[in-house]
C-alpha cells in the first residue's frame, strides 16, 4: 500500500492564492493525501474557503485557531496529522502535479 502523505498549509490572509493552492495539490497524481488547511484566525473569507474546500474533497481537514503565526500553525498541523510523511506548502504558493510522485520515499516512517 502507498505511503500517506500529509500536506499540511497554514492560512492567513491569502484569499487571492489560496483556491489556486488548493487545487494544485487536490489535482497531484499521487492520491494518497491528507490536506490539512489550518486556517490561523485569518480576518477574510479564507476561512469559509476551506471549509468550503472541505467539503468538496473528503481527503482536506481543516483547523480553525486562534491567530498564532506560522510556527504555531505548523505545529498545529502537525499534531493532527496521520500521515506516514509530512510535506508543508505555503498557502499563497503552489506546487506541479507530480510534486509527490517523484518522491522517492524511505521505507521507513516518521517516528
Amino acid at each position: 500500500m502507498e505511503k500517506k502523505v500529509s500536506v499540511i498549509v497554514p492560512v492567513y490572509r491569502t484569499l487571492e492564492w489560496l483556491a489556486r493552492c488548493v487545487q494544485s495539490i487536490t489535482g497531484q497524481t499521487y492520491k494518497n493525501l491528507e490536506i490539512i488547511l489550518v486556517d490561523d484566525g485569518s480576518p477574510d473569507d479564507c476561512p469559509a474557503l476551506c471549509d468550503d474546500w472541505a467539503q468538496k474533497d473528503d481527503r482536506i481537514r481543516v483547523l480553525h485557531k486562534e491567530n498564532g503565526g506560522l510556527v504555531s500553525a505548523w505545529t498545529a498541523g502537525v499534531s493532527m496529522s496521520t500521515g506516514d510523511y509530512l510535506c508543508f506548502v505555503d498557502s499563497d504558493d503552489w506546487i506541479d502535479a507530480v510534486s509527490y510522485t517523484h518522491l522517492t520515499l524511505p521505507t521507513t516512517s516518521r517516528v
